[in-house]
């Protein structure tokens, strides 16, 4: 064999073996499981999941096409969504899949809670300054007027197909309940892809299901409210959660002051005015986020006496409520809630 042939030879098997050991490397390469995906949505409201995958998927997309979807349903920040059409005119059909499971729910919590939760509070929430363009165009005496505009049961009427008002002017929003939902709808696209490990946080709202990254269950901190409402962070109770939906409301972050006054962003749709109390948070754990966002919002309506009453009228309700007892700061911890505060 001439010297030319066998240099062809030794080419041809040296290619060989590149190619089997680049394909075993590949083969035997260590899949990346741990995943964090964050981004915006609702306009400026951040989300944060974390997740473990087996198979290595990246779902960064396919989260923040459902986030945008579910904007595109119930965003009031966009003219053309389905609760900005609905609110401009007398009737929506439903097109999309999460409206008819909000305004389901919706009412249920607006009945357990007495009007509490009242998801026709747009019109007070304009108002107020809470809503689009956040300036306070409201005089006290002028509140009776708006409340014309208010009552879910009085001008609401819907079937699982379309949703009608019997009333021109009032509104929807869904702002207290549609983050806890939005986590839902996450957590249910994790599900789906058989993952089992993950935490889905959107703007302080969460749900945990199984272990973090250290084979541990996954720990949420809630807030003291007296070094929040002054800017700064102070972690006043940790929780851990597994296959759990967690949601925390407090007027210590969203207020304005006006000629002096304080404003707390939690309006009492019954009577059109803030509320004034001595709850200054409530964390409500339930099965789903959307009822937990609900009903913390509803309970930071009712007060402490009222909130506890609801929750041990309710199985499916365990709370953690920290209100203000003539300056001292105390706890109320429901007897299933005691399960979840971590203990070093």
């Amino acid at each position: 064999m001439d010297y030319r042939k066998k240099n062809i030879i030794y080419s041809i098997i040296l290619i060989a073996f590149i190619g089997i050991v680049w394909s075993y490397r590949q083969s035997h390469q260590p899949i990346n499981t741990h995943f964090h995906v964050t981004g915006t949505t609702m306009g400026v409201v951040p989300y944060n999941v974390k997740y473990i995958d087996e198979q290595g998927r990246p779902l960064d997309n396919e989260i923040k096409t459902a986030l945008k979807e579910f904007n595109q349903s119930l965003s009031t920040y966009i003219p053309s969504s389905e609760i900005s059409r609905f609110n401009s005119g007398d009737q929506l059909t439903y097109e999309s899949k999460y409206f008819y499971p909000v305004i389901k729910e919706s009412k249920i919590i607006y009945d357990e809670t007495g009007g509490a939760f009242d998801p026709t509070i747009q019109p007070l929430v304009k108002a107020w300054g809470f809503g689009p363009g956040k300036t306070p165009t409201i005089k006290p005496e002028q509140v009776d007027s708006i409340l014309e505009y208010v009552g879910f049961d009085q001008y609401i009427s819907f079937t699982d197909k379309v949703v009608s008002k019997s009333k021109k002017g009032v509104e929807l929003d869904f702002s207290a309940i549609a983050k806890g939902y939005a986590v839902d709808i996450v957590a249910d696209l994790l599900r789906e892809r058989n993952i089992s490990n993950f935490m889905v946080e959107i703007g302080g709202e969460v749900v945990c299901s199984g272990k973090n990254e250290k084979g541990k269950l996954w720990k949420i901190g809630i807030d003291n409210p007296r070094f929040s409402e002054s800017g700064k962070n102070q972690i006043s109770i940790i929780v851990e959660l597994d296959n759990k939906a967690l949601a925390t409301s407090g007027n210590y972050r969203n207020f304005y002051i006006k000629e002096g006054k304080k404003y707390a962003h939690t309006l009492d749709p019954r009577t059109g005015f803030p509320v004034q109390h001595s709850l200054l948070s409530a964390s409500v754990f339930t099965p789903s986020c959307m009822a937990s966002d609900a009903y913390a919002t509803a309970f930071m309506v009712a007060g402490v006496e009222k909130s506890i009453r609801i929750i041990e009228s309710n199985p499916e309700i365990e709370a953690i409520l920290i209100y203000d007892d003539n300056g001292e700061m105390k706890n109320y911890i429901s007897s299933g809630a005691e399960k979840y505060i971590y203990k070093k």
